[in-house]
């Protein structure tokens, strides 16, 4: 609203000072025409008047001067003063009345406020108007074309103006870049309709404006080419440059001058990947050195492989050693016996010789433990599954408790984070930012590759108001109260909502679409939205076409293919406070509004509608709650029947209803719903709300660790000899599978505890539920793991009583089945076979494990390549539901915008006492210093590719400073009684014929706040800037004074406590350039950051960029930090627990090898699916450190306590374990990870099923075929040894590495 004031006061200065210019021109005019027997060079020559006086008046007010010309006069003294005070460059005769004079001065005070900040600029356009109203030469550049008759009276209606092209363009250069910074544009957009050089300038002042149109009431020619025969000869006066010593601008509005060029930033090259040239492809420096590299590693290695196959071949080579045991029980080497050939019947005719397993003194004692645990829980599985029941339901209560949160600030945005804080400190100290509900009303494309054809239609402008109409008819209930739009939008100046439409070239009003023009007033005002009266928006401020339109290029706007109407809510700190009850409440409206009738009407006419609200994102997280609850039951039902057949014996049609377990397999799931239960009624109970991602994302995790463990248990049992009973079996079980189990599950803990340190909330506290539930379940003596040991006990008895399972009331005759079950106990089942006697010796061939290292190797190197592909950020449109109609407002988001976020520079505590200096080191007028805030904000706004600050700062400083300055003499005035004086259109000292005035002359006695003398270094004392900057705030903007501060900085300085000299808080406003993609976010917010912490460390004055996505985009300044640190501390974790449990060094070297391989193989598949770099990923990185873990411990634990050499020794490790890691790691992920393709969320699909069937995939890969490989050839030396049996039956034996 401010800025159409300005507009229309800068229009109508710039028209009025050309048709008192004019005036005098047509007298003198009038008189050549008239006085034929006048020579040419009494016409046209010094102390000459082409135009003197004033002979009438049009309707609409605007004076017309005399086309008659006469000798220059000479002024008395005090008219002389005053012409020299406004026009140093007139002296002795002048060519104006004193009531010329009068009307240029008044109709160039609306012009000053724009242009006083650059003296310079501000002089030479005053002396262009000076000049041709009062120069006592007039004659000799002005000539009068054309007159009127007005009341009997002749009257200037054309002039030529002869003026130098060095005037013309000393004036352009001078003027070009002075910014008007309430609408952070330049005022040239204002006093010149944006021209691009001198000549569009003059051809906009020359215009004759219509009746109550601002501007010149004569038409006015401006030329260069003087006919010098008949005295004319072009105005020249001396121009005065923005950059020079005596009138020079601040930075701010004159970049180019040479203390400002020297110091402006230079366009920051974006950083280019660097490239090496291979005949015609461009392959990036990265990719051609890791090939490097790759090529020289993979030729060492070709060649040992060759050497050490050489070796092997030669018998010379090769040594012959086991290993024995001394009379004192120390290890030694025996010749010519070697482990992996003892048998049973060498055993049993030497029994002072036994094979034993060398292991260390933890897992010993875990052997022992668990050896003792099974035992118990096979003696007392009533009584476990009693008391984890108990657990269950009491841990269950805490769900009274059960919470979800689904607020963006607090899943996204970390506790203690910078930009938080800084919202927080700008929302209490300033205002917060407004809410926005917005509609984007779109053309459709009409050919696969053709442009949209325009929206600016009178069909779809009509439209427009339709559409406006049943918005404005919203009634939203509120506590038994009705809330409309015109309740909760945001006034800047109090009277109408500012909406951000086109439509506010009509006033908001269908009745004023005829009148105006229609569809041409619109496009007319695309170009003139700043300059013309009848383009000004109901709420009195200038509408930028940018803002409304969308889908054009350049400053095409009527080739726009996008309507976007804005409508700015205001907003309220306390997000429980009936303002923002009120607004959510309008809001549902609104949307409601949207989907049951605009969207059909918009969709009849063959356009799109997006649209979406400041509570949008909130409702529709809170919708997806529900979404995927089908996705959560198949995860179940899936995960039940595949459990229930990987449990059970090898389906035989005599047997399959005993030795299947499908009541086993119900029940492990139940235990895993059950543990699930407990974990999030514990946390609830402590007050940890839930999120989506813990609703979704945690019954598969646990289902995956559960089942993983449930398989590996169950199949560990049944490798047990028939004849022991079945405790014993159990507590075998548990000792030989339970360490590997515990390594794999801790691991697994304290990756996700690693995870619980991620600053984003909702990846923090998923982390805390999967940590809490793995805690519980991962160890062998934790709650569902012991339940599940139970059962298996029920289920084996179930079967060796030969009842049927699901039905264990129903008994069978067992001869079947015994023979069976017998067979079973002894028979390899098909995965193992395929284990022993296909995989693993195609694995033992040596070609092949040359293959499979290089192949592998490879991988890991093209990964390494492809992670500097991976972008940071989080789109918002992958965390909703793929049906929610903010994925099309986002996408449409995106493509129509052409202005980025608002962007405010906060200052804290600034000092504006004389003494401090800080006004200088703050402001960007003339006499600010070089570097100040707003001069380097300007600066970095002519680098926007880098910077991205797309403008200047809208700087209420500069504003006040010039609103006080005595050369805005209609701005800071009073009356005699030191009160505030408005400017006189406003009342009460406006015109008698607007009725709300009162006529009382006291605004005669209106006087400017200050002399030149009265302030210090054309700065107001400490006492003057007190006073005044409240009289500044409260000042409405009008055409005699642009520069009032209501509405426009209202909300931008903190006036508690600033009677102390210093301003708690400031802001000045302007804008990012338009950011499409989420790394145009990131980079913006580090610049926005870099750019403040340098100016704040230059000026000693604490400087806060401040946008509304900061908060949500900080966490990914420094992702790759965090997700390095975090891998690396899981990992180190990792490494730590199978150091302690394991005491091998080089088995837990090659475990952390394998997990490191399958961590950066998973970063390049994200670079590949072009997946992004957030909390989400990162905390999937971290867990897959725990989960690829599974993939390792086991067959590396196997490969430790099994005999033989390496070859042999791999064969039995996935003999073993082979098929457990397969069947019971591999499949129960795999299947759990399909269901989540059918999630109706975006973030489950891209962040979960792609990720986790990517980590499933690698680990498969990696644990099943690169690790055989590696441990055949790097492996550790066997712990099993053969060892005298001492007389007391004891086996000891020292670590080994």
């Amino acid at each position: 609203m401010k800025l159409s004031l300005r507009l229309y006061t800068v229009v109508a200065c710039v028209q009025v000072l050309l048709f008192i210019s004019i005036g005098n021109a047509e007298r003198s005019n009038k008189r050549i025409i008239l006085t034929s027997n006048a020579t040419p060079r009494e016409k046209h020559g010094e102390n000459y008047c082409a135009m003197y006086d004033i002979c009438g008046a049009r309707s609409d007010g605007k004076i017309v001067n005399c086309p008659f010309g006469s000798t220059s006069v000479k002024p008395d003294d005090l008219l002389s003063s005053k012409i020299q005070s406004l026009c140093p460059t007139i002296s002795g005769n002048i060519c104006c009345t004193e009531a010329q004079f009068d009307t240029l001065r008044s109709q160039v005070q609306q012009a000053i406020p724009f242009l006083v900040g650059c003296p310079a600029c501000l002089r030479n356009f005053l002396n262009l108007f000076c000049e041709l109203s009062c120069s006592p030469n007039q004659s000799q550049f002005i000539n009068v074309t054309s007159i009127s008759r007005m009341k009997n009276n002749l009257t200037v209606d054309g002039i030529d103006y002869y003026i130098t092209d060095t005037f013309g363009e000393g004036l352009f250069e001078s003027c070009k870049d002075v910014k008007f910074g309430t609408t952070n544009s330049r005022a040239i957009e204002f006093v010149g309709n944006g021209a691009k050089n001198f000549k569009e300038w003059f051809a906009f002042i020359g215009i004759k404006a219509g009746l109550q149109i601002p501007g010149s009431p004569y038409a006015i020619n401006f030329r260069s080419d003087a006919d010098v025969s008949v005295g004319m000869k072009p105005m020249n006066v001396t121009t005065y440059s923005c950059g020079g010593t005596s009138l020079g601008c601040s930075c701010g509005d004159c970049p180019s001058a040479p203390v400002c060029s020297s110091s402006a930033p230079q366009p920051l090259h974006e950083k280019g990947s660097c490239s090496v040239r291979i005949g015609t492809f461009k392959v990036r420096c990265i990719e051609v050195s890791v090939a490097m590299v790759y090529t020289l590693l993979a030729s060492l290695f070709l060649w040992w492989g060759l050497l050490h196959k050489r070796k092997e071949r030669n018998p010379t080579l090769r040594t012959n050693s086991s290993m024995n045991v001394t009379k004192s029980g120390h290890v030694q080497q025996v010749q010519g016996k070697k482990d992996e050939n003892i048998t049973m019947q060498m055993l049993e005719d030497n029994p002072q010789i036994t094979s034993a397993v060398q292991i260390s003194v933890v897992q010993g004692y875990m052997a022992k433990v668990f050896r003792l645990y099974g035992t118990w829980v096979a003696r007392n599985p009533v009584l476990v599954l009693s008391s984890s029941l108990a657990v269950v339901l009491f841990l269950g209560l805490g769900l009274v408790r059960f919470k979800v949160e689904t607020r963006p600030e607090k899943l996204w945005v970390g506790h203690g984070s910078r930009a938080a804080e800084e919202k927080q400190y700008f929302d209490s100290h300033l205002a917060p930012f407004y809410r926005i509900e917005q509609l984007l009303l779109a053309t459709k494309p009409q050919g696969a590759h053709l442009k949209p054809p325009t929206i600016v239609t009178e069909e779809n402008i009509k439209l427009l108001f339709e559409i406006q109409e049943k918005v404005d008819g919203i009634r939203a209930n509120y506590t038994g109260s009705l809330v409309s739009l015109t309740d909760i939008c945001m006034k800047p100046l109090g009277e109408a909502c500012a909406t951000q439409s086109i439509l506010q070239y009509f006033k908001m009003d269908l009745k004023n679409y005829d009148d105006f023009g229609g569809v041409e007033h619109a496009e007319y005002c695309f170009q003139h939205y700043s300059s013309d009266e009848n383009c000004m928006s109901a709420f009195k401020g200038p509408l930028e076409p940018s803002t409304s339109l969308g889908g054009f290029s350049g400053n095409n706007y009527s080739e726009a293919s996008a309507f976007i109407i804005t409508y700015p809510v205001n907003n309220a700190n306390d997000k429980e406070s009936n303002e923002t009850k009120k607004a959510v409440a309008w809001e549902k409206a609104f949307i409601q509004l949207v989907e049951d009738e605009l969207l059909p009407m918009v969709e009849s006419k063959n356009l799109t509608l997006s649209y979406s609200s400041e509570s949008s994102i909130e409702e529709e997280l809170k919708r997806e709650s529900s979404a995927d609850a089908v996705t959560i039951l198949i995860s179940y039902l899936v995960m039940f029947a595949y459990i229930s057949l990987a449990l059970g014996d090898t389906p035989r049609f005599t047997s399959f209803y005993i030795s299947s377990k499908v009541l086993l397999g119900l029940s492990g799931v139940i235990l895993v719903m059950l543990s699930v239960i407990a974990s999030v009624g514990f946390f609830s109970a402590i007050g940890v709300k839930s999120t989506l991602i813990i609703m979704e994302v945690i019954p598969f995790l646990v289902l995956a660790v559960g089942v993983d463990n449930m398989c590996i248990l169950v199949h560990a049992v049944k490798r047990q000899q028939v004849e022991l009973p079945l405790e014993g079996r159990i507590s075998n079980a548990l000792a030989e599978v339970g360490p590997s189990i515990t390594l794999a599950s801790l691991s697994e803990v304290l990756a996700f505890a690693v995870g619980s340190f991620i600053p984003m909330p909702a990846c923090r506290v998923f982390s805390m539920f999967a940590a809490n539930y793995l805690k519980s379940t991962g160890y062998s003596l934790g709650l569902p793991s012991a339940a599940f040991v139970a059962l298996i006990v029920f289920d084996f008895l179930r079967s060796e009583h030969q009842r049927v399972d699901c039905f264990p009331c129903i008994r069978v005759s067992g001869s079947l089945a015994d023979a069976d079950q017998g067979n079973d106990q002894r028979k390899y089942g098909l995965l193992t076979r395929y284990m022993k006697e296909v995989h693993a010796p195609i694995l033992g061939v040596w070609w092949v494990k040359l293959l499979v290292i290089s192949v592998f190797a490879a991988l890991s190197l093209a990964s390494i390549a492809l992670c500097t592909r991976i972008q940071p950020g989080l789109e918002q449109k992958i965390v909703l539901p793929r049906d929610s109609y903010l994925q099309g407002y986002f996408n449409n988001v995106s493509e129509y915008l052409r202005i980025g976020p608002p962007l405010y520079f906060v200052v804290k505590n600034y000092n504006y006492s004389s003494e401090s200096g800080q006004t200088n080191q703050l402001c960007s007028i003339n006499n600010c210093d070089s570097n100040s805030l707003l001069n380097e904000i300007s600066k970095a706004s002519l680098v926007p590719t880098s910077s991205y600050i797309a403008k200047p700062a809208a700087s209420w400083l500069d504003d006040f400073l010039v609103w006080v300055s005595p050369e805005a003499f209609g701005c800071c005035r009073k009356f005699t009684n030191e009160t505030y004086c408005p400017p006189d259109d406003q009342p009460p000292c406006c015109s008698s014929s607007d009725g709300s005035c009162t006529v009382n002359g006291v605004c005669k006695d209106c006087t400017t706040c200050f002399r030149h003398s009265d302030l210090q270094n054309d700065r107001p004392t400490t006492l003057q800037f007190k006073e005044k900057l409240p009289w500044f705030l409260a000042a409405l903007p009008s055409a005699d004074c642009a520069k009032g501060g209501r509405g426009a900085y209202t909300n931008s300085v903190e006036l508690n406590g600033f009677e102390d000299g210093v301003i708690p808080a400031s802001s000045f406003r302007t804008y990012h350039t338009p950011l499409n993609k989420q790394v145009d976010f990131v980079n913006s917010m580090r610049a926005a950051r870099e750019f403040s912490s340098r100016v704040s460390d230059s000026l000693k004055i604490e400087v806060f960029p401040y946008s509304v996505f900061y908060m949500f985009f900080e966490q990914y300044l420094d992702i790759w930090k965090t997700a390095l640190t975090s891998l690396a501390i899981a990992t180190g974790a990792v490494f730590v627990v199978c150091l302690v449990i394991t005491c091998s060094v080089w088995s837990s070297g090659i475990i952390v090898l394998v997990l490191v391989m399958i961590l950066v193989d998973l970063l390049g598949v994200m670079a590949v699916l072009d997946i992004q770099l957030n909390a989400v990923s990162v905390v999937n990185l971290v867990m897959s450190v725990g989960i690829s873990v599974e993939f390792c411990v086991h067959i590396t634990h196997a490969f430790l306590v099994s005999s033989g050499d390496r070859d042999q020794r791999t064969k039995e490790s996935l003999a073993t374990m082979g098929a457990s890691v397969f069947s019971g790691i591999t499949i129960t992920k795999l299947v759990g990870v399909i269901v989540l393709c059918f999630s109706r969320t975006e973030i489950f699909v891209v962040y979960y099923f792609q990720m986790y069937l990517a980590l499933v995939l690698l680990g498969f890969l990696h644990g099943l075929i690169f690790l055989p490989v590696v441990l055949s050839m790097f492996g550790p030396p066997s712990r099993r040894v053969l060892a005298e049996r001492k007389d007391d039956n004891k086996f000891c034996a020292s670590p080994s590495l």
